[in-house]
This record gives structure tokens, C-alpha cells and sequence, in this order.
């Protein structure tokens, strides 16, 4: 090989470092600060927690901004059993806090504490720029979500409907719990490989290679938990990250031996129709690292 990718590895898998999670802590508080002295939506039930590679540990240097949710538990958005209605689970409708003021009161909250220049209106999210204190911040905000079954038990998710497009289901707590467990088994290397192949991605990007630019964050957590807990067990991270990628791209190559894979909350299959990326530019991702490293 034409580097020492081990030393390389051992680098790549650790965390940010305390000064650079110490201003991702800033940007939460922040943002919790704000919420709190809103006018209006300091008057609702109001949940602000981190989410994503933050909250996960699996943020990498240069690509650590925060997601932060502010989910309402005023209101709810929901899916029932096919030919059950909102009545047959005690919901009244149409909810009395609607969504569209919900979000403009979190804009409203936000603004109000940032000053107008610092706070941007995306079709999803508010972005919240940086200074020398934070860093960037993605505040999305949310109604609680219930998958309700016949019986009455739901499982809770977060939900938001963006300016533009359908609306979008997230599930944090159970991303961040089977997060935690895989890691457990792995002997902390699962969240070490994820890692490696965030660095990966953004060393290639920096370096023109187009075949990562569509392979967002998740994507790669999500891969990555659908590597078999065995994969984990080298002696060397080397052995782990060529195992990982074999694995993968020999799985991804045909639909059929990978339409079963979950993302990491193994409550939405990884490769539908819904999702934002394709097999096609998981497997050619794959396979572009796997020559990037000389691997053979």
C-alpha cells in the first residue's frame, strides 16, 4: 500500500476533540436557550435534544455540526392500521396547534435569540450559523410521531413536513439505542468503522472523486450496521475496514441480497423507493474506496 493505512485508521476512528465537541455542547445549549425564552413556544410541551452523528459519537473532524430536534407534544402526526380511524384511538382532528404555526413559532423563538442574520430558513431545517463559540447547527423542528397497531400501542418517532415535499418520519431514539448496543458487541469498533468511512468520504470529495458526493452521513452509519457483528473481530482495524467493505459491496451489487438491510433504527428498509440515495451509488461508493485504499 502507498501509506501506513493502519496508523491512518487509528487516527481517522477517534472522536473530534474536546475543544471541538465542547462548541458542538455550545450550539445545543444554545439552541435550548432560545426555545426556552420564545414568547410562544415556551408555552407548549417542547422536547430539545441532538440527534445524528453528534448525539451518536460518529461525527468526524470538519464535518461536526449539530442536529438538533425540537419536537412539540401538543400536537402529533400519526399512520394507523389499514381501515381504523383516528377516532378508534381516541385522536381528535384536525390538531389544534397546527404544524405551520408550530414552525414559525420555532422561527419566531429562534430568530428572536440569534438576531435574524444568523438564523436561515431551509426547506427542512433552520440552520444556525457559526461563530467562534458554535458551530453550525441544523435545528429541525418536529411534531411526535405514532405508528399505531391494532391494539392501541404505537411506537414514537419525530416528524416534520419540509417547506417543499412530503412529510418526513425519523426515529432518533431508536437510531441512537441500536446505535449504542452494536457498538457494545463490536467492542466499540462499529462506531470506529463508521468513522473511518466519514473520513473516507470527505477525503474523497475534497479530492474530486464525484462517486462520493451523493453518500450522505446516514447512509454510511446505516451500511455499516448491517455489517455482521463477526466483521468486527480483527486484530487490526485494517482487517475490519476490508472485511466491512467487502461485505458490503458484494451485498449491494443486486437488490435482492441487500432489499431485506434496515437502516439503524431496523424500522425502515434501507433501499426503497423513499430513500434520497441509490443502490447503484452505494455500490460504485464502495467500490471507489475500496481502490482509494489499494486494497486487493
Amino acid at each position: 500500500m502507498a501509506q501506513d493505512w493502519e496508523v491512518t485508521f487509528n487516527g481517522w476512528a477517534k472522536p473530534p476533540g474536546k475543544t471541538e465537541q465542547d462548541k458542538c455542547g455550545n450550539a445545543e445549549t444554545a439552541i435550548r436557550k432560545a426555545i426556552s425564552s420564545g414568547d410562544s413556544i415556551s408555552k407548549r410541551t417542547i422536547r430539545v435534544f441532538p440527534q445524528g452523528s453528534y448525539r451518536h459519537r460518529t461525527n468526524v473532524k470538519a464535518d461536526s455540526d449539530v442536529d438538533i430536534c425540537i419536537v412539540c407534544h401538543n400536537s402529533i402526526f400519526f399512520d394507523l392500521p389499514e381501515g381504523m380511524k383516528p377516532g378508534d384511538f381516541k385522536i381528535s382532528t384536525p390538531a389544534k396547534y397546527s404544524y405551520s404555526t408550530y414552525k414559525k413559532d420555532v422561527e419566531d423563538a429562534l430568530v428572536s435569540y440569534f438576531g435574524k442574520s444568523t438564523v436561515r430558513r431551509g426547506n427542512k431545517a433552520f440552520d444556525i450559523h457559526e461563530n467562534t463559540y458554535r458551530v453550525d447547527a441544523d435545528a429541525v423542528a418536529c411534531f411526535e410521531y405514532r405508528r399505531y397497531d391494532e391494539d392501541g400501542s404505537y411506537i414514537e418517532g419525530t416528524s416534520f413536513l419540509p417547506d417543499k415535499g412530503s412529510r418526513i418520519i425519523n426515529w432518533p431514539e431508536q437510531n441512537y439505542q441500536n446505535g449504542v448496543a452494536k457498538n457494545d458487541v463490536t467492542n466499540r469498533r462499529f462506531k470506529s468503522i463508521v468513522r473511518i468511512l466519514k473520513r473516507f468520504r470527505n477525503e474523497m470529495v475534497e479530492n474530486g472523486i464525484s462517486k462520493a458526493e451523493p453518500i450522505p452521513s446516514f447512509l454510511i452509519e446505516s451500511l455499516v450496521w448491517n455489517v455482521p457483528d463477526e466483521g468486527f473481530a480483527h486484530e487490526t482495524l485494517t482487517g475490519d475496514v476490508r472485511y466491512s467493505l467487502a461485505y458490503l459491496f458484494n451485498n449491494t451489487r443486486k437488490f435482492d441480497a441487500c432489499k431485506e438491510w434496515g437502516e439503524i433504527n431496523e424500522l425502515k428498509y434501507l433501499f426503497r423507493n423513499s430513500q434520497p440515495w441509490s443502490l447503484k451509488n452505494t455500490n460504485e461508493f464502495l467500490d471507489v474506496v475500496w481502490d482509494y485504499i489499494g486494497f486487493e
